[in-house]
Order: structure tokens, then sequence, then C-alpha cells
């Protein structure tokens, strides 16, 4: 496979894609690409064949990254959904945008030191968005799926589209993945439909009925987040793979305790008291607040969700080939955060039974530490391919640092539309168009240009302290708001951020420190306040063993 910079040097592309040759919007301009933003829910860097994932099947996927061009070091701008889909419909940091947890958000509790930031309750609808700036521009726009920013009703309508399939802005199924849904506009249909295949099949139709116009598709999934539901047939055949495959050697699960914490669990001590102290028999909060992080791709349900998932992306590029537009349609296939390897622990008091692991657990984001809802790799480093036509760099892997704000600019750029007067207009991102080219003068701007996260609430996949990070270069460093404790890691040596370097490396945590703390003042960023209800004798709640089914 070729790699990015020696394509650009044979080619010496330029930095533009298509913006040279389309003109100013008409009312419906012939000559844009269509665009497609595929976005999945809750599915980890790791959970994809061509990312090395031996369990999961996703031929469809991995034959898309020899299409277009592969992200292997892209993120999104917070480890769980609704700010990270503002972000990229926004092109502004959830920071900005004052929306920081997904909606409604967590509550507070008196056992918590912080009290969560405060949250908007919708998409701010003084900022222009993509659907808004395309459909001003001659474009028919549609999402299928899921919304989750916002619960007004006609809150997407306000944002640019003109079609919402379901009519339910709330971030997961109404209960199931099988018909009936319960879901307004997903009516009818045999008993027992999968949901994937249903929102596939509604956006096709959708496609037909556009292909004599430019139209933004935004595809955007309830799978693979919970609840953990796969389509029976694919279930049978992982149940049956898994039962003639070598069970992996090691601990299912390792802890991870709170960073924040003086007494934080090392992943090394972590290993010791899962084999030596019953009190970590449990599934849910664990004493030093540390909780259970899943260390096998095992799932069946799980598995099976990811390859319908990934026959839905087949389908839609099957779909654009018959009716003659794949050489017309820009494709975007993305997620929104890590994948859930710790359960959703919501309510603090909640003790898993072992026999019902397969029901809160999703998957391993190994290599990557943690998961959904954590400031580690496994919670916000993300699958990322994008496909143009006309892009020169196809076919090749980009190993530079892009982040879920860079969306809006990128689409804009790709289809030869300004943005909209008024708003910051993406103000947070950049284009990706020079990476799509293969230029090789962007390679500098991009590996210095520094990465932000603000994430001020506790989180319900694990006790951590809320925090923020960066990541410049080859460093990532985490800053936790509770005890104000910090970490740094090289991730160029240690993509599994194993070895903290804080200690021997004070002058860049000095540094980064600085860049950070900046960089939240200037987006006014709202910190978490002391919590007025914290009682210090109430404890962070410790489950306790359920041995039956």
């Amino acid at each position: 496979m070729k790699t990015l910079y020696n394509l650009a040097a044979v080619l010496g592309v330029s930095t533009c894609l298509l913006t040279a040759t389309l003109q100013a919007a008409e009312v419906h301009p012939p000559n844009k690409p269509n665009v497609i933003l595929f976005l999945v829910d809750d599915l980890g860097w790791a959970d994809l064949g061509y990312e090395g994932s031996t369990l999961y099947h996703t031929p469809n996927i991995d034959s898309f990254t020899k299409q277009g061009v592969r992200f292997s070091q892209a993120y999104s701008t917070c480890p769980v959904c609704s700010p990270s889909r503002a972000s990229i419909l926004t092109g502004e940091y959830p920071a900005r945008l004052h929306l920081t947890d997904w909606l409604p958000g967590r509550k507070d509790f008196p056992f918590q030191k912080l009290k969560n930031a405060s949250t908007v309750q919708h998409l701010p609808y003084d900022q222009p968005t993509l659907p808004q700036v395309l459909a001003q521009n001659g474009y028919r726009t549609a999402i299928f799926g899921k919304w989750h920013l916002g619960e007004d009703k006609d809150s997407t309508q306000r944002q640019g589209f003109g079609l919402h399939v379901p009519d339910w802005n709330r971030g997961w199924p109404n209960e199931t993945y099988f018909s009936p849904f319960g879901l307004k506009g997903l009516e009818g249909g045999p008993k027992g439909e999968y949901l994937t295949d249903r929102l596939t099949t509604e956006a096709l139709k959708w496609i037909e009925t556009s292909k004599d116009q430019p139209f933004f598709l935004y595809l955007a999934h309830f799978a693979v987040h919970d609840p953990i539901q796969g389509r029976g047939d694919l279930v049978v055949k992982y149940e049956h793979e898994l039962n003639h495959r070598p069970r992996p050697s090691g601990p299912p699960f390792a802890l991870e305790g709170n960073p924040d914490d003086a007494n934080s669990l090392s992943p090394q001590n972590g290993k010791s008291l899962l084999q030596q102290d019953k009190r970590f028999d449990a599934f849910g909060l664990l004493p030093q607040r540390s909780v259970k992080i899943k260390q096998f791709q095992d799932n069946p349900q799980f598995a099976a969700m990811v390859e319908s998932m990934d026959e839905s992306l087949g389908r839609v590029r099957a779909k654009l080939k018959e009716l003659g537009l794949d050489e017309k349609t820009i494709v975007i296939f993305f997620s929104d955060n890590g994948g859930m390897s710790a359960a959703n622990l919501g309510k603090p008091q909640k003790s898993i039974s072992k026999y019902k692991l397969d029901k809160e657990y999703s998957t391993s984001n190994l290599p990557l530490r943690g998961g959904k809802g954590w400031l580690y790799e496994g919670g916000i480093r993300e699958p990322l391919i994008i496909y143009s036509p006309k892009a020169a760099a196809n076919g090749a892997i980009c190993d530079l640092p892009v982040i879920g704000t860079d969306f809006y600019s990128t689409i804009l750029d790709m289809v030869g539309v300004k943005p909209a007067p008024g708003g910051y207009n993406g103000v947070d991102g950049v284009s990706l168009v020079p990476l799509l080219n293969g230029n090789k003068e962007a390679t500098d701007k991009f590996t210095n240009r520094p990465l932000y996260w603000h994430w001020p609430h506790y989180s319900n996949h694990g006790a951590q302290s809320p925090g923020g990070a960066i990541r410049i270069g080859n460093y990532k460093f985490i800053e936790y708001y509770e005890n104000n404790r910090v970490q740094l890691f090289d991730l160029q040596h240690d993509s599994a951020e194993q070895h903290d370097l804080s200690e021997t490396a004070p002058d860049k945590v000095r540094e980064l420190t600085a860049m950070l703390h900046a960089w939240r003042k200037n987006v006014n960023a709202e910190m978490p306040m002391p919590n007025p209800d914290y009682d210090p004798a109430k404890k962070w709640p410790v489950s306790k063993p359920i041995d039956e089914p």
C-alpha cells in the first residue's frame, strides 16, 4: 500500500481537491459532489479487521481503506457522544459550545468532591451547522439514526436537516434493536427486523430519491451502542466461532483506578489485586475507586452488531455504484468515541452478575488503554476513512493526528462551499484536503498542531475525576481537576499509555500545563465547581459480587 508521504513526493500535488474547479452555489448545483457521513456509535479504534481485530468480520470497511485515505491517529473531541457529535457538525470544541457531556448528562452525588459542570441541553441554534450551510447551497439534507443533540421537537429541522428518521432524539434505541422498534418513522416492516438493517434500507430509499440533486446524508447509526443486541444469525455465527478458537491467555479483565487519587492503582498492582483480593471479584465500582476494563474481544452479541454495521456500509456503497453515484460521492467513516470496555455505571450502586457480562461490556480497546468515558487513547482515538473520488492520496495511510472539529472545514472545502457568515464557522478545525491530496508541505502543520480535550464531568464508565488533555507532537498530557494530578505520555513509544513521564519531565509538564490553561481561557471553558452537597463521610459505592444469573 502506498504511503501518504511517498505519494506526495511522486505526484507533487496541490493542496486543493475540488475547490479550484467548483463554482459558487446555485439552486441545484449540478457539479457538486454528494456527501455521506457514516457515523458509528461507540465503535473503538481496535474494533475493525484492518486495525487488527481477529474476531470481528468487517470486510466492507477493510476494503474501503483501499479506496479512501485511512487515518491511523484520528480523534473524537470527547470520550462520550453528544459533545463529539456537536463538534463534527460545527467545527467547534465542546468547551467553546458549552456542550461537554452526553445529554441530558450525569447526575451529581454527595460523594463527589466536584459538581459536574453544567452543559447546554441542545446544539446551540446560533452557530451555523454543516447541514445548514450545505442546505443553503442547494444540498438536500437528511439524518437517519441518532441525533442526541437536543430533544426539542424541531431540533434537527432548525439545525438544517430536511428529514430525520426516526423521530427520536435520544442517544440510544427505544429499548431494543428489533422491531417493533417503538420509533416514529420506523413503523411497519417484518417483526424482528434489525434496526441497523432498517435504517440502512430507509437511507438507501432516500438516496434514490435524491440522486438528481447534490445531497448530504448523515447516516448516524445507533449501533454499536448498548443495548448490546446482535442480529440472531450473526450471533450464532460468532458463538460457533468462539467455541472453536483457543481461549486467550491472561485475565479477562484489568483494574483501572482513579489517576487523580494519591493511592491510585498502577496496572501492575491491579493485576495482583484481581488474583489475591476477593473484594475485586465483583463487577461494578470497586475499592480504591477502581473499575474493571475488558481485555478480550469475545462478546458474540457485540461482534454481531459490528458485522451488521459493516454490512450497512457495504450496502450504501453498492447503492452508490448501482446509481452511478460512486464517483460523485464523498464518503466519510468515523466513530463518536471509544469502545465501551467498562460497564455503564451511571447508577453507582449497580452490581453486575458475572452471568450477564455480555450485556454490560462491549469490547476490548487493547492495545489502547481505557475506553468510552476515559481521556486515555481507548476513549478518544477513532477509526477514520475518507473517500473523495478525486483525492490524490486515496489508498494511502495518514499517520498525522486529526480531530472531529476538522470535518466541518474539510467537507465545505471538498464541495467548494464557503462558510456562512456569523458564528465561529469551524474555527477550531482545519481542512484535511491537503492530507487527502498527499501534500507533504502540510505535514509539519499537522504534526505540531495542538489538539485539546475538556471533560469536566465524572464518567459513567469509571470513577476517574473530571479532567482535560492536550496532545502536541508525540506528547499527550492529562490534567485531572479533583486533586490536580497530571500524567504525561510519549505516544510514539508508548501508545498504550503505561509509562507516566510527569515526574521525570517537569519542563514538559509546565509547558503543556500552560498551553492547556491558556486554551481553556480562550474558549471560555466552564470548570467543575466544588460540590456544595459533598459529604466526606459518604464514600464512593463499592459493588458486591452477584453469583446468581
